[in-house]
């Protein structure tokens, strides 16, 4: 008898795309933020950090990947000179027309910081946590997300405020229409009335950076908590969401319930949240609570993340 071949619906699982995503803090505590087209193939129409997918073609690592997305997607060029004899110093001009050619592939980014004689500060990002699609959406990511600091990052372009971009593709359309700079607090709260729209994973990163990055000026102090979360079991988090059915109050108040590894019924101890509870309208996410009952500094149960795929 001849073997059957594999089921659909085991061909029909879409692998993760390897990704990247940068958490740009300035010297006020503002995280960098985009707002994505209503109309882009991904996560039309949300808040999210500058990122985008690994392109072999462009990128030596996802370091390099999340640098160049973030000089497509909002002009901050995260780079220095290699030439200390060089005064080479790029005007708006050149770096929006970079920025084109970039994002149109007519010009490979590091053809472009070797012209201007200039290295990428891959050195100035920090891991923090990696973040896995569940299985179901027809495009899935595996994101590596970074944070860094300036001007500890030596950095070029829009570094404050807010700016209006329009970025071309390809097909005409636009994939960001907006960026800027805001404090991790305000943007939570935007969120909480409504004005902007997060995903779990961002959501997630501005909950954990709005206890640390207090006030408006950026201290050594709050730069090295990040950092120690960044080298600790934290930075090395890679989340899985898996939707568990919700119960009790949560059901009757309509509730969903996402849980990352972690969770008492993840791996962790008894006891141990390490979830999410979603309200989602009409496919809108309108409300997220995070669940986290444990110190992030010193109470990561890492027995409870399992490796997935290497990036």
């Amino acid at each position: 008898m001849s073997t059957s071949s594999a089921s659909p619906a085991a061909t029909s699982v879409v692998v993760p795309r390897p990704s990247a995503s940068l958490v740009v803090v300035n010297e006020r505590n503002e995280i960098l933020l985009v707002h994505r087209n209503p109309k882009a193939r991904s996560f039309g129409g949300m808040t999210v950090f500058p990122g985008g997918n690994y392109d072999k073609t462009q990128d030596s690592s996802l370091a390099i990947t999340a640098i160049r997305e973030t000089f497509e997607e909002s002009g901050l060029l995260l780079a220095s000179s290699n030439d200390p004899s060089s005064s080479t110093s790029l005007d708006d001009t050149q770096l929006d027309k970079a920025r084109h050619d970039i994002h149109q592939q007519s010009v490979l980014f590091q053809k472009f910081l070797t012209s201007s004689h200039l290295k990428a500060d891959i050195n100035a990002l920090l891991p923090f946590t990696q973040w896995i699609t569940p299985p179901g959406p027809p495009r899935r990511f595996h994101t590596q997300f970074f944070v860094t600091f300036l001007p500890a990052a030596p950095s070029a372009g829009f570094t404050s405020g807010a700016k209006q971009e329009r970025i071309p593709k390809h097909d005409g359309g636009q994939e960001v229409i907006s960026a800027r700079f805001v404090h991790p607090s305000e943007a939570l709260r935007e969120f909480r009335e409504g004005k902007i729209t997060f995903m779990p994973p961002q959501f997630y990163i501005l909950t954990t950076l709005s206890d640390i990055l207090l006030g408006s000026r950026n201290t050594e102090e709050q730069r090295a908590k990040a950092e120690t979360l960044s080298r600790g079991a934290f930075g090395c988090m890679v989340m899985n969401p898996r939707p568990r059915k919700p119960i009790g109050d949560d059901l009757a108040q309509g509730y969903s319930i996402l849980t990352y590894e972690g969770d008492e019924t993840r791996g962790g101890s008894k006891g141990r949240l390490h979830r999410a509870k979603l309200r989602v309208v009409d496919g809108i996410i309108k409300e997220i609570i995070l669940q986290r009952n444990f110190d992030i500094f010193s109470e990561v149960e890492l027995h409870a993340f399992r490796e997935p795929s290497r990036l």
